[in-house]
């Protein structure tokens, strides 16, 4: 897989290490554009990141999906190296979709502004509230819908940290997903569907889940 590789210390696997996906149409690139390595160096987290490239036409057959699990997760997870998966918007989703295959082998996900399936879908479970939801008959191979069987059924799985903007054009549906969740586990900012947000939970996630021992 393509992907952007900032080591905290060149030749030296760090103490832990975060994986993220880009929004769909944006690049690896963007997020060091954006500043994400650069507010990892200030505050001197011993930490390796890497910014996968997102191809949409890996997406519907999932082998974006099983190369990341090859090529990230499991060699981390062998190696006892706690990785943090996630990714913004599209990649937010991917995200989701590894760990739905794979919750054991996460130290937790870091979602900003989550794609978290269509209208039809967040609707659904927004009538009735996840912990009460029930999926539609005929619907158990439906991939958004898997995902969301994956955050109602949250047992022993990894923790989830969800960064939103206020003022997203996804924010009723992203709002289905925060009311599932523990209020520790949602950060709001003020902002849209865009980097200079996501940067700013960005900044907020290193503090509230990285900046600290390992």
């Amino acid at each position: 897989m393509r992907a952007v590789r900032v080591p905290a210390t060149p030749g030296r696997r760090a103490a832990r290490e975060v994986v993220l996906l880009p929004a769909a149409y944006s690049a690896p690139e963007d997020f060091v554009a954006a500043g994400f390595a650069e507010a990892v160096r200030a505050r001197r987290l011993d930490l390796d990141l890497s910014f996968v490239a997102l191809e949409l036409r890996d997406v519907s057959d999932r082998a974006l999906v099983t190369a990341l699990l090859e090529e990230f997760i499991a060699p981390a997870h062998a190696q006892g190296t706690p990785l943090w998966l996630g990714g913004v918007s599209l990649g937010g989703y991917l995200a989701l979709c590894c760990a739905e295959r794979v919750p054991g082998a996460i130290a937790g996900l870091a979602l900003f502004a989550p794609y978290l399936g269509s209208y039809l879908i967040t609707g659904e479970i927004a009538r009735s509230g996840l912990a009460s939801w029930t999926e539609p008959e005929g619907a158990k191979d439906d991939e958004e819908r898997r995902i969301w069987r994956f955050l109602k059924n949250r047992k022993n799985q990894p923790p989830i940290h969800l960064g939103l903007g206020r003022e997203d054009r996804f924010a009723e549906r992203h709002r289905v997903l925060a009311a599932a969740l523990a209020p520790g586990e949602v950060d709001t900012v003020p902002g849209g569907h865009d980097w200079p947000t996501w940067r700013r939970l960005w900044d907020n996630f290193l503090d509230a889940r990285l900046a600290r021992p390992a």
